[in-house]
């Protein structure tokens, strides 16, 4: 019995879950050396550069997680009916869209001295709003609706399953705008230029990130049970 093209895609998201929530533990460890004003300078930098390194995997498999799981949907054959008569359209259009999503995402990435970081930072920013109130609002309604879009499995899961995938790319807004201190004054570090004050802010902006990396390992495994478990569904 060959493989079939719902087990690879299963396979990609499972994948991704394993290395978004892996990735996410590594930073979150590794953040520790870095405010640590007890080490010496080389010590903070070469840390503070494999954090950098391991913190792409996360926001790649955070990417990649959404059209990885319209594919399941498209190939699911209880998905709606207009769903499935155009699922090779679906599956290649979500892919293409996520794959410019994750160039805008590497290029902030690698924005340092990048004339069109503003201009790159802002789209990708838009594109998180509205990827977060699209999914809420595609969710509320299969809340509330008996058969939504014609389903007739009961996919209430999946609506909170999308739910709390929107909560975590909402949860990475947020560790966004608490980390806007962290790099000029990890600037300093590297530099050897620091100031207690600039250690000082080092260690309140990592503070103030950690409830959202909480949240965000609360939403990847909430959503991975739910992907398992699928409760109240009529399969």
């Amino acid at each position: 019995m060959g493989i079939t093209l719902l087990e690879v895609f299963l396979f990609i998201h499972v994948v991704l879950f394993v290395y978004w929530l892996g990735a996410d533990l590594g930073v979150y460890y590794t953040s520790r050396f870095v405010v640590d004003r007890k080490l010496s300078t080389e010590t903070r930098a070469i840390t503070g550069k494999i954090m950098e390194f391991v913190d792409l995997s996360p926001r790649i498999c955070l990417v990649l997680f959404l059209p990885s799981g319209i594919s399941l949907m498209a190939l699911y054959d209880k998905s709606p009916t207009f769903v499935m008569d155009n699922k090779y359209l679906i599956i290649i259009g979500s892919w293409l869209a996520g794959l410019a999503w994750l160039y805008l995402v590497i290029r902030n990435y690698h924005s340092h001295g990048d004339p069109k970081a503003a201009i790159i930072k802002k789209t990708d920013l838009a594109i998180r709003y509205l990827i977060v109130a699209s999914i809420f609002a595609g969710a509320i309604f299969t809340l509330a609706v008996d058969e939504p879009f014609g389903v007739t499995t009961n996919p209430k899961w999946l609506a909170i399953k999308v739910m709390f995938y929107a909560t975590a790319i909402a949860g990475g807004v947020g560790i966004r705008k608490a980390l806007v201190p962290f790099g000029p004054a990890f600037g300093k570090v590297l530099a050897g230029t620091q100031t207690e004050a600039d250690n000082d802010a080092l260690s309140l902006s990592l503070k103030k990130a950690l409830p959202w990396v909480h949240l965000i390992w609360f939403c990847v495994l909430a959503a991975a049970f739910l992907g398992i478990a699928k409760p109240g569904a009529v399969l």
